[in-house]
């Protein structure tokens, strides 16, 4: 298996409800270090995975979309803590949407998983994995 890994960053604002989030259940700032890391079998008539710049240009409209604002008043996450988890769900979803319309051509039709991190610090971060083709 083949893995390209791009990079990119999103500052947000949000607020955890529930006791085990202690002080973060307060409106607060997070920045996250956005990994994505594309998944295949086999390199392409070029010997890539897929194109790099593509994948970062499309992780950055992904991650643009969280960029500077308060999730909290985002409607796809309400009643939802928007956990580190849960977020690195969103952009891998948003990131796999795009992969099947066609926005990382035709390379992307040769990828197989994908796995979005996203680095609260230098000590913790999640993941989210998933496959982008089913059946």
């Amino acid at each position: 298996m083949f893995t390209v890994t791009v990079r990119d960053h999103m500052m947000i604002a949000h607020s955890l409800r529930g006791d085990v989030f202690g002080p973060a259940q307060r409106l607060h700032g997070a920045t996250f270090v956005v990994d994505a890391a594309f998944s295949g079998p086999t390199l392409d008539e070029n010997d890539i995975v897929l194109d790099i710049g593509l994948a970062t240009a499309e992780l950055h409209a992904v991650v643009d979309a969280f960029r500077y604002r308060n999730l909290d008043e985002d409607p796809d996450f309400t009643g939802r803590n928007t956990t580190t988890e849960v977020l690195a769900r969103a952009v891998a979803d948003r990131l796999a949407a795009r992969v099947h319309a066609g926005a990382f051509g035709p390379s992307g039709r040769g990828l197989s998983r994908l796995t979005v991190t996203l680095h609260e610090s230098h000590v913790a971060w999640a993941s989210y994995e998933r496959d982008l083709w089913s059946g």
